[in-house]
C-alpha cells in the first residue's frame, strides 16, 4: 500500500475545493515525474519571487513557459532529429519531455524568463491593486463644535417659518 505525504498540498492551498482537485491530480501522476526537473523557489524581495529550474540539455527552443489564470506551466520537449545525430555510450543527463505546473496566488504576475547555464529563471512579482493595499487613516483629534444657543434659536425660527 502506498502512502502519500500531503503536507506540501496543505501548506499551499486554503479551501477544500482546490485541495481535492490537487489530490486527484497527484493520484494520476507517476512517482518518477514528481521530481523532474528539480526546482527552487526563491524570495528575492518583499513582493518579488524567482523559480529556478534545472533544465540541463534543453535549449530555448525546447522550452515553453505559459501563464493562464492562476497557473504557470513549464514544458520541455527535446526534438528527435537532434538526438539521432549523436550516439551516447552513457546518458546521465535526462532530456525526457516534462511538464511542471505551479499554482500562482492571486495578483501574481510573471515578469520574465531567462535560460542561463542550464537553469531556467522565471521572475514573478506580486502586484496588489490600490484598493487592496493597506492605507493609513488620519485620526482627527479636534472635538466637534457644540451648537451654540444662538444657533439653536435660529434653527427653531427656520422650522417655524416653514410650518407657517
Amino acid at each position: 500500500m502506498r502512502s502519500y505525504d500531503l503536507t506540501p498540498l496543505l501548506r499551499a492551498t486554503v479551501g477544500f475545493d482546490r485541495m481535492f482537485n490537487m489530490l486527484d491530480a497527484a493520484a494520476r501522476l507517476d512517482e518518477g515525474a514528481l521530481g523532474y526537473p528539480p526546482y527552487n523557489i526563491e524570495k528575492t524581495g518583499p513582493d518579488a519571487y524567482r523559480i529556478v529550474m534545472a533544465v540541463a540539455g534543453f535549449g530555448e527552443d525546447d522550452l515553453d513557459v505559459t501563464v493562464t489564470e492562476n497557473s504557470l506551466v513549464v514544458t520541455g520537449k527535446k526534438e528527435g532529429a537532434e538526438a539521432d545525430k549523436v550516439t551516447h555510450l552513457y546518458r546521465g543527463i535526462a532530456t525526457r519531455a516534462f511538464e511542471r505546473r505551479f499554482d500562482l496566488a492571486d495578483h501574481m504576475r510573471v515578469t520574465g524568463a531567462r535560460l542561463e547555464n542550464g537553469l531556467l529563471h522565471i521572475e514573478l512579482v506580486r502586484e496588489l491593486p490600490e484598493a487592496m493595499k493597506p492605507r493609513s487613516i488620519m485620526i482627527d483629534v479636534t472635538p466637534p463644535s457644540a451648537p451654540t444657543s444662538a444657533k439653536i434659536i435660529e434653527d427653531a425660527k427656520v422650522i417655524e417659518d416653514k410650518a407657517a
